[in-house]
């Protein structure tokens, strides 16, 4: 791992790590599925962990950049609580390198303004957990940049929010790029940390996914299952940017879809359209043509809600009843026109007002 620069930077003691047992003060980090190995004085792949004496030490906590209220749906959750509010923000720094990214000045923040980026106070979590309560919010949203690169600081703000009166039973999502490590996922499942969790698939494509993010497919698809088999407690839904040339072909929808789909045809998958950014400005923005053909394809593959973002395409984030194709939910830009779904009066389960049929939305 390279060198990091010097400096009187706050830093805060990490987790997740293991020491060297031979006495040469390295640091293995479990955070994320780099797994790096980490030498004194060094830093982590995502230029944020840094060993400094044989003890691990993450950069980012309390770096709040993005501070913004926005609607769930933004996020995107289309399936989890409708129409709420939420509390978003990220810090610097990503442990991926997307050469499409679209929030690259934060993401990339460290890698090419090395330790300037760091530079600015520190908000602490219960300075947080009051700004959501003070604007009345449903939750906070740990987005922006990857949230397991800053995962102290959002467990810690987890935690300050349960013990503020006013916090203790808002919602916790994380907007994520799926790469966290099985022991990250273990501790957020111990203490219950998130509700809901949108995970971004990008490719079904190992090259691809190490060409252009810097990544592995592996651990995404691992991760994915972990949550889809933790849905009683932890809602997912999935997002795939489609980007001309790299991931538009009929084959990668298909694969993706099928992988989807032998976990849960109930999984919300989210479409979303390029824009040409950072190093990928070249390329063209996704056709529309593309896109409705990518829904077909998953409708085809045995899919139950599709839906097409970053577009304006009348209908495409409309929820409909995958028995009788019952408009339940319309949608314009990050915002919902029209709510059909009922509530059955005994479970209170969600349900379509026409045949019935149970819903899978966290109202």
């Amino acid at each position: 791992m390279s060198k990091y620069y010097e400096h009187d930077l706050y830093s805060h003691p990490a987790i997740l790590y293991d020491k060297s047992s031979n006495g040469n003060k390295e640091t293995h980090c479990k955070l994320c599925s780099h797994y790096c190995d980490i030498k004194e004085g060094n830093v982590g792949t995502c230029l944020l962990r840094k060993n400094i004496d044989g003890e691990l030490f993450t950069m980012s906590w309390g770096r709040t950049e993005g501070l913004a209220v926005d609607p769930i749906e933004k996020k995107p959750f289309y399936h989890f609580k409708p129409a709420s509010k939420v509390l978003s923000f990220g810090t610097p720094g990503c442990n991926f390198k997307c050469m499409n990214c679209q929030n690259w000045q934060l993401s990339q923040a460290v890698k090419n303004y090395s330790d300037e980026a760091l530079r600015m106070n520190i908000l602490k979590p219960g300075h947080i957990a009051e700004y959501a309560s003070l604007y009345r919010l449903d939750g906070i949203a740990y987005t922006y940049s990857e949230p397991t690169i800053f995962f102290e600081y959002a467990r810690d703000t987890i935690h300050a929010c349960r013990k503020n009166k006013k916090t203790e039973n808002i919602f916790h999502v994380f907007v994520s790029n799926g790469f966290f490590s099985k022991e990250t996922f273990d501790l957020i499942d111990k203490e219950n940390l998130l509700q809901a969790i949108n995970i971004d698939l990008k490719f079904m494509d190992d090259k691809k996914y190490r060409k252009i993010s810097g990544g592995e497919l592996q651990p995404v698809l691992d991760s994915i299952k972990r949550v889809a088999d933790m849905k009683e407690k932890i809602h997912m839904e999935i997002i795939n940017l489609i980007i001309p040339g790299e991931n538009d072909s009929d084959d990668d929808i298909e694969k993706l879809c099928d992988f989807i789909y032998s976990l849960s045809p109930d999984i919300p998958l989210h479409f979303s359209r390029f824009y040409p950014h950072y190093k990928f400005s070249g390329k063209p923005a996704t056709s529309l043509v593309t896109l409705k053909r990518a829904r077909e394809i998953a409708i085809k593959q045995g899919l139950h809600y599709i839906y097409i973002g970053n577009t304006n395409i009348p209908g495409a984030e409309d929820t409909h009843c995958p028995k009788c194709n019952q408009l339940l939910i319309s949608r314009t830009i990050y915002g919902i026109t029209k709510n059909n779904i009922i509530q059955d009066q005994k479970s209170g389960k969600p349900l379509c007002p026409d045949c019935k049929t149970e819903i899978p939305v966290i109202m």
